[in-house]
């Protein structure tokens, strides 16, 4: 891609060096050794990217930043210095660069820079994935086409018609409190609370309390009468997240509570009612607790009136597209940020990841990504980074892994992730093809999906 590129910079030398550099590469290169004349060949040009000092002996790079930047024009700014201070460094990327080098030079530093820039201007020119503007910001909105998400969509329909205790399971990540606040949002009574109690955040001998509260003087410290979980949602929704971890000695008086919508507040004489729903999720196995003697089969049977059970997101790698999209929408409503798609390939890649923290981690990376970019693009090289360092992250936290294993599934997913297109993984990897193929066949690397790729 030939680039229309601006350098201002009083170095001399410096501006000679990188003209030399471009114009070698085929890109036309205008200079400037003041920050008004750089200015004014931005305004007469309008370059793709302009390389700029931030000490200029007319002006301060920073203004010259600024000025580029309310112009309104797509081009990329790196800003270039000798001094490595924090602050500085700091206000040059909130001010809109793309990147931040410092001197002296180093030209396989600004030739990667400048690759980065290539990529973002020609995924920019791509539309094939462009998001619709945002429609919803509803955060709670289940998303997903494939067959299992539609099979949950009409169990959660019928759930909503009916006061019945609802069990949601699945793996951490998978949305179990989206589809509690779903079931309720579509109730006859979704004008009434909706309270959350997260069973694994506090403490068993404060449990019984949180969830029906105490009178003064219940134990120690309880200064004045307070009420619990059930009393406050009132005739609405009472959602009890990870009820495996509920202590077992309070699992009985929830069953009691189940059974006759009565309950006392600790310390209490006086019988209370409540109307409540009870909607509860966890991602334990409650039946093995159960037969581990866990978790009382009495209040087991009793919360599975209705079961939904969440797949986790490696089972449904078909929704990730529509997945990406919802996410971005939510993130730019939020960040005030203006990804307009992503670059072909990323949907692939992220695809060919594992996601053992399902799609809270999908939108984890997704939150990085966007904050990283510097344009209006997500780059399959920034994507590919990130998930990179959470499977280094996760491999770590599960044991010790070999450096060859790790090398392997680097090698497998980025194979896939381009569809075994040899030429480019190479590229990608940075390696050459003979390098590619003896890796390969050392490691024995196979397609994930089974097809054969020649």
């Amino acid at each position: 891609m030939k680039l229309k590129i601006l350098l201002i910079d009083d170095e001399v030398s410096i501006l000679e060096t990188l003209e030399m550099f471009f114009t070698e590469k085929g890109h036309q290169v205008f200079k400037a050794e003041t920050g008004e004349r750089g200015f004014a060949l931005f305004c007469e040009h309008l370059p793709d990217i302009a390389i700029i000092d931030i000490h200029l002996p007319d002006s301060n790079g920073l203004e010259i930043l600024t000025r580029i930047q309310n112009e309104g024009h797509l081009t990329k700014v790196i800003m270039i210095t000798a001094y490595h201070d924090m602050e500085t460094t700091i206000q040059a990327m909130k001010s809109g660069a793309f990147d931040y080098i410092h001197k002296p030079l180093d030209v396989d530093l600004v030739e990667e820079a400048i690759q980065r820039v290539t990529s973002m201007l020609e995924a920019e020119q791509v539309k094939l994935n462009d998001l619709p503007k945002p429609k919803n910001s509803n955060p709670d909105l289940i998303v997903g086409k494939s067959e299992q998400m539609r099979k949950i969509f009409k169990t959660i329909g019928l759930a909503c018609q009916k006061r019945t205790t609802v069990l949601i399971q699945g793996e951490t990540g998978t949305g179990k409190e989206v589809v509690a606040r779903v079931i309720h949002r579509n109730s006859l009574y979704k004008n009434e609370p909706f309270v959350t109690l997260d069973c694994s955040s506090v403490v068993p001998s404060l449990i019984e309390s949180e969830l029906f509260g105490h009178m003064e003087g219940a134990f120690t410290g309880a200064s004045r009468t307070q009420k619990g979980k059930i009393e406050l949602a009132g005739n609405g929704t009472l959602f009890l997240d990870e009820i495996g971890e509920l202590a077992y000695e309070v699992q009985g008086k929830l069953l009691g509570f189940l059974q006759r919508h009565e309950y006392m507040r600790l310390g209490g004489q006086e019988t209370l009612k409540s109307n409540c729903r009870i909607l509860a999720a966890t991602n334990r196995d409650l039946f093995g607790m159960v037969n581990r003697n866990e978790f009382r089969r009495d209040l087991f049977y009793r919360l599975r009136v209705v079961i939904i059970q969440l797949p986790p997101l490696r089972e449904r790698l078909s929704d990730i597209d529509e997945l990406v999209d919802h996410f971005l929408q939510k993130i730019n409503l939020k960040l005030h940020s203006g990804i307009l798609h992503v670059q072909d390939g990323v949907l692939e890649r992220l695809k060919a990841h594992q996601w053992p923290g399902n799609v809270r981690e999908l939108e984890n990376v997704l939150v990085e990504a966007v904050v990283q970019t510097r344009g209006s693009v997500l780059l399959l090289d920034d994507i590919d980074t990130i998930l990179c360092r959470y499977l280094q992250t996760e491999e770590i936290e599960g044991g010790p892994c070999s450096l060859d294993n790790m090398e392997k599934e680097h090698i497998r997913k980025t194979l896939d992730a381009l569809n075994w297109r040899r030429t480019e993984a190479a590229q990608r990897l940075k390696i050459s093809m003979p390098t590619l193929r003896s890796k390969i066949k050392k490691y024995n690397i196979k397609p994930s999906d089974g097809e054969s790729y020649h």
